[in-house]
């Protein structure tokens, strides 16, 4: 009988471990060590009530839009991805992997990794000439220089900053973006030029939500439901996106590039536009002294919805002035901030901006309002 073997993400043992779940056909599900325990004990409850039957992984969503989820996947499922990802990846022989193994992106390089994959590096990291993870675990690794034979990086999870990216690259670094979600795994890649189908996905866009066609798509969740949904051999967990069609070197058609928009329910209604705020967060990370922001919106009880930002400084000051100044040379009025917040950003276990968390935090009055 398969049965759910609980595992945390700080056991040094952890590759061994889920090496052994995997040859007796149970399925492992790495927990995050720094919850509380009872929310532990609730996941692993939940799991264990699950069909598991024909299951190899269940993975913990980040969390980042609020509690986590668990979802379930076959072994093939990421095993199918394992190939392109490598190549991605320009046959590094030891990974980097700054997010915990509770995280859906590292748990993949440890599955892939008892595939044959590279070593995986969860620690100490000196020797790893390749990356998997998000823009703020490759950003402290360059501030560390904690890796100087780093020659790939495949970065997912959240936003690549084009800062970023160059900030690599001058560093001998060939970069991979790439957006997923842990319910369909790898969704589109980034060299650099806009993101494209990610090799055997297929993508549509129906009613501006983006569906996928893909044999990484996770066979569902344990317990409460989530985003996931299905139309015949496609899936979609709710993001907004359009298809953009390219011009080729030569003036003929250079393709198609995805352009998200965020998740449907993120979209903040004011009383004259509907703002995305993946779109206002883009804008707001180019103005100078911003490292990085959330959006969101505040209630007001009138008008919709008022567009708030917490901004996480570069270290230098910033003024409520410089802010709007900035914003109102890169913005349309309706999708300028009208509060802003200063303080360092939530984040989730594996670097990922915790929206859900961002919000709570300024409605609870604990990061600095920009009044004046």
């Amino acid at each position: 009988m398969t049965v759910i073997v609980p595992l945390h993400d700080d056991d040094p043992a952890l590759l061994d471990r889920l090496a052994s779940a995997r040859a007796r056909g149970d399925v492992p599900l790495v927990l995050d060590a720094r919850r509380p325990a009872e929310q532990l004990r609730a996941a692993v409850a939940a799991a264990s009530r699950a069909d598991l039957d024909g299951i190899g992984w269940a993975t913990l969503t980040s969390g980042s839009s609020g509690a986590p989820r668990i979802v379930l996947r076959t072994h093939a499922s990421w095993a199918a991805s394992f190939a392109p990802v490598a190549e991605l990846l320009g046959a590094a022989d030891a990974v980097a992997l700054p997010a915990p193994a509770s995280s859906s992106l590292t748990l993949f390089s440890l599955a892939h990794a008892l595939d044959g994959g590279p070593r995986p590096l969860l620690g100490d990291v000196a020797a790893a000439d390749g990356f998997h993870g998000t823009p703020e675990g490759l950003r402290r690794l360059l501030e560390r220089g904690a890796a100087p034979g780093l020659r790939t990086a495949l970065v997912g999870g959240s936003h690549l900053d084009p800062s970023l990216r160059a900030r690599a690259e001058e560093a001998g670094i060939r970069v991979t973006a790439y957006y997923g979600a842990a319910e369909l795994s790898f969704v589109a890649v980034d060299h650099g030029d806009g993101l494209t189908p990610f090799p055997g996905v297929e993508l549509r866009v129906v009613d501006g939500e983006l569906w996928v066609r893909s044999p990484f798509v996770a066979a569902g969740y344990a317990g409460a439901d989530g985003p996931l949904r299905r139309d015949g051999a496609w899936a979609t967990v709710g993001d907004r996106a359009v298809l953009e069609s390219t011009v080729g070197d030569r003036g003929g058609p250079g393709g198609e590039r995805l352009r998200l928009l965020g998740r449907a329910d993120d979209a903040i209604l004011s009383a004259s536009a509907t703002i995305v705020p993946d779109e206002v967060e883009a804008a707001l990370r180019g103005m100078p002294g911003v490292r990085d922001a959330v959006v969101f919106g505040l209630p007001t009880g009138r008008v919709g919805a008022l567009v708030a930002a917490l901004i996480e400084p570069a270290g230098s000051a910033l003024s409520l002035a410089s802010l709007r100044e900035a914003a109102a040379e890169r913005l349309a009025p309706a999708h300028r901030p009208r509060r802003w917040y200063l303080g360092a950003l939530p984040r989730t276990a594996s670097g990922k901006p915790a929206r859900a968390e961002a919000v709570r935090r300024v409605l609870a009055g604990e990061v600095r309002r920009l009044e004046h």
